[in-house]
């Protein structure tokens, strides 16, 4: 079968999780199998025969092979779960009082000043002053539309499942901050907060906070980087509720 050649090394690297060192063997497998139907030149096949010859049932069968092992995904937005409950991992997404119960959140007593430890994130920009504002779950678009119709209330922190920004996005800039459940500072959320000059933590980590808590979040914390997640050093930017 013809030779495949890239640019670098990139993709002989084996990838650090099996799961997804797993997925791209797959579909490595896929692209060189395709490759040697199509012949010809790889150059001409990635720019042209791939789109037809790679199709979405393959993909769709590689990650049913994932699945059929005992595989489930990490839910990013609750629609996820929601539409596909087969594939993914029960995260609590599903609790009447959408709150979340991160097993790997870091808490602590409440100290001197009534602020009781309950999670962490990523910050995406130094502040030069810590947020204070009223937790608020906003996880549906229901709630952006009630938001949008009625108005976001006065020092809203929302609370999101999604990196992505697009479920927040008409009512983003009214936020007074934000704690997001996944990504990293580099994902599209954390970009638009940044521009918006929006307090915002990403990847958080997050226990015992209910809808309406009054929250002190550590937006005076520095920023972590790409260098951070590529060493895996951890920057934790802590969230305190406020007893009193």
């Amino acid at each position: 079968m013809p030779k495949l050649y890239v640019d670098s090394d990139k993709y002989a690297r084996e990838a650090t999780f099996p799961l997804v060192e797993a997925y791209n063997s797959a579909m490595k497998d896929l692209v060189r199998r395709r490759f040697a139907e199509a012949g010809g030149d790889w150059k001409e096949f990635v720019a042209g025969a791939a789109y037809d010859l790679i199709t979405r049932e393959d993909i769709a069968a590689i990650e049913q092979r994932l699945l059929a092992n005992g595989y489930r995904f990490e839910p990013s937005a609750i629609s996820s779960a929601r539409e596909r409950p087969d594939a993914y991992k029960d995260s609590g997404l599903y609790q009447a009082d959408f709150s979340f119960e991160h097993p790997g959140a870091p808490v602590a007593p409440a100290d001197a000043a009534g602020r009781e430890q309950r999670g962490a994130g990523d910050n995406v920009v130094t502040r030069d002053h810590n947020l204070v504002g009223i937790a608020r779950y906003v996880r549906t678009s229901e709630k952006v539309m009630e938001y949008l119709t009625q108005g976001v209330p006065e020092d809203t922190i929302a609370i999101v499942d999604d990196s992505g920004g697009t479920l927040t996005a008409p009512v983003l800039e009214k936020f007074k901050g934000v704690l997001c459940a996944g990504g990293t500072t580099r994902s599209h959320l954390a970009i638009l907060t940044r521009e918006y000059g929006i307090p915002c933590l990403m990847n958080v980590r997050l226990s015992g906070i209910k809808d309406g808590d009054r929250l002190e979040v550590e937006s005076s914390a520095r920023a972590k980087t790409g260098e951070d997640y590529a060493q895996g050093i951890d920057a934790p930017a802590l969230v305190w509720r406020l007893t009193r």
